[in-house]
């Protein structure tokens, strides 16, 4: 009898262990088939992100052809700046032919400005210092603060559309830290969004890419941006005016525009501070 039940009790202990056996292979068969799943999902937005690219790539290319006939060594200065020199020897032609040709280069102008932005390509600091040189003050502020809100805006669209694989598979866990903060600021969205534009905590590629993931509606994401960025744009246009004393874009950003830049940053987000003092206070 005592022998039955011992063959019973080592029966039963392996059937369990044969079925956790099972149900360990499932769990890895599913989190393999879920990797796969999102390997295959951030491939496929890939795929689309580079059609994105190649079509506005497409458009950029049509706006230049339609730039008028320039002599060859002024052709070769159209380029998007990559250091001062090339934002002097561009500035140069543009400032030559902008009176003639207003629309084509106020166009060519923004179009390359929101195009740099959508994509987080480098270099829309010198289009930023550019248009101080060529445009006056008011133009010039509210030009680069509609390119960045709109480029910006594009870029928040894209990574709505085809980013959020790719940012669920290599930027989770920063993501996931942002978002906790967002949460925290959930009432205060558009004063958050202007204080991080113009301070340096988060880079301006990483908040357009995670705002959508983190459900940050896109109304309040452009106001904020717009407003945002109005203050560091206010320094690079400013620095414009002088261009070609500059040697680096570095040179625009002195101690005094850096606090500026602070005291507004600091003035941003006094209001979300007084409120939360005035709610604990009435509660």
């Amino acid at each position: 009898m005592a022998k039955k039940r011992r063959e019973r009790r080592e029966t039963d202990g392996l059937s369990a262990a044969q079925e956790e056996v099972k149900a360990n292979a499932s769990d890895s068969q599913v989190l393999k088939e879920a990797q796969h799943n999102a390997g295959g999902s951030a491939r496929m937005s890939l795929l689309i992100l580079v059609s994105i690219f190649t079509c506005s790539a497409s458009v950029m290319y049509l706006v230049y052809r339609n730039f008028p006939e320039l002599p060859d060594d002024e052709m070769e200065k159209i380029k998007i700046p990559k250091d001062m020199d090339d934002a002097k020897a561009l500035g140069t032609v543009l400032s030559k032919y902008k009176d003639t040709y207003y629309t084509q280069v106020l166009v060519a102008y923004f179009a390359t400005y929101v195009f740099l932005q959508t994509f987080a390509i480098p270099g829309s600091i010198f289009l930023s210092i550019l248009s101080g040189y060529l445009y006056p003050f008011p133009l010039a502020l509210f030009l680069v603060c509609l390119c960045s809100g709109l480029g910006a805006s594009f870029c928040y669209m894209l990574s709505y559309l085809v980013g959020r694989p790719m940012v669920y598979k290599y930027l989770t866990e920063r993501a996931q830290k942002w978002s906790q903060q967002v949460d925290k600021h959930r009432d205060h969205l558009i004063n958050y969004i202007i204080f991080l534009r113009i301070t340096p905590f988060l880079p301006n590629w990483f908040i357009n890419i995670t705002s959508p993931v983190i459900n940050v509606p896109l109304g309040v994401f452009f106001i904020g941006t717009f407003l945002g960025v109005a203050p560091p744009s206010f320094v690079a246009i400013n620095a414009g005016t002088t261009l070609y004393k500059l040697t680096t874009a570095g040179e625009a950003v002195s101690w005094n525009s850096l606090a500026v830049l602070g005291v507004l940053a600091v003035l941003s987000i006094l209001p979300v501070c007084f409120q939360k003092k005035l709610q604990q206070k009435l509660e």
